[in-house]
């Protein structure tokens, strides 16, 4: 990324959705473009090597504490120089939006994809289920999506009382079925939280021999947030592309939760609650060890007092 482009990304964090999308496209410059679809989404497009990336994001997660305004996988594509195909949500729409369909529907006329030797796609939540669900026009694409919903058709998820006033969008229509979408992708992996009923649900809609589960149990409620913060999630992205990404070296990076706070912390309360206290007790001796967590420290005097033990 230029110089002028990197002094642009300061100024992303504080820009209403309009002025955001005229700094992307400042940004981009004569590499790419970044072009509305309709007034609630947007479409960014950085050209490099013929390794393309298709993200989906939404606005608000853009700008949390920590994001300042931009996209999730810039450092990545930048590092590895991918190129980038980013559509951005203003608010939760899922991109169920004619504007974006059209979007999609001009890139396959165009051959858009076929210009590049590997299409990946990412997203998480809602923007996992676009992930899952434009992938479709790119055939033969590798997908990883973070807690997906299969689809808000109350006909078919009406158990899933969490996103209950956005089920009159349209999820019947073009490229609405998320599972049924993925048909047409080399494979797909799908991270969930069986932790979470509903979570484990949508993930037991994807039932495809090209979709590969991953149980992410004990990251907590969003495992995007959480798998950054262990320095799991660009690694997946990086091994989904050189085809690397196997239940073995799943594992290998997963064992990045073994030091991470709130992994440990949750683990314990799962432990606790199913009072399991002598496995508890074993877990929080073996991470005090290595480090001293006040959360494991309190909880390793808790399960000692359950056990009748007085040493902590």
């Amino acid at each position: 990324m230029k110089d002028t482009q990197k002094g642009a990304l300061a100024e992303l964090a504080d820009l209403d959705w309009t002025d955001w999308c005229l700094m992307l496209d400042q940004i981009a410059d004569e590499d790419g473009y970044c072009d509305p679809l309709g007034p609630s989404h947007a479409a960014l497009f950085i050209e490099k090597k013929p390794t393309l990336l298709v993200t989906f994001e939404s606005f608000a997660s853009m700008h949390s504490a920590d994001r300042s305004g931009q996209p999730m996988a810039w450092p990545l594509t930048d590092a590895l120089d991918w190129s980038h195909l980013a559509l951005f949500s203003n608010g939760d729409t899922w991109f169920r939006d004619p504007h974006v369909y059209a979007f999609f529907d001009r890139l396959i006329d165009d051959g858009f994809f076929d210009e590049f030797d590997q299409v990946l796609f990412y997203g998480a939540g809602a923007s996992g289920y676009a992930a899952c669900a434009f992938s479709v026009a790119a055939p033969g694409a590798r997908v990883l999506a973070l807690q997906p919903q299969a689809t808000l058709d109350p006909r078919v998820t009406e158990w899933d009382d969490r996103f209950t006033q956005h089920r009159r969008r349209d999820f019947t229509s073009r490229f609405g079925y998320a599972p049924d979408m993925l048909q047409a992708a080399d494979h797909a992996w799908i991270a969930y939280n069986p932790g979470d009923p509903l979570d484990a649900m949508h993930a037991s809609l994807f039932t495809s021999d090209t979709v590969t589960k991953i149980r992410a149990r004990h990251l907590g409620d969003a495992l995007e947030p959480a798998l950054m913060r262990i320095n799991v999630l660009f690694r997946m992205l990086a091994q989904m592309s050189s085809g690397k990404l196997t239940d073995l070296s799943l594992a290998r990076l997963m064992r990045a939760r073994r030091t991470d706070r709130g992994y440990l912390s949750n683990l314990m309360l799962s432990l606790e609650s199913k009072e399991q206290f002598t496995r508890a007790r074993q877990m929080c001796r073996a991470v005090l060890r290595d480090q001293e967590l006040r959360p494991i420290r309190r909880g390793l005097i808790r399960v000692n007092r359950a056990l009748g033990l007085d040493d902590a």
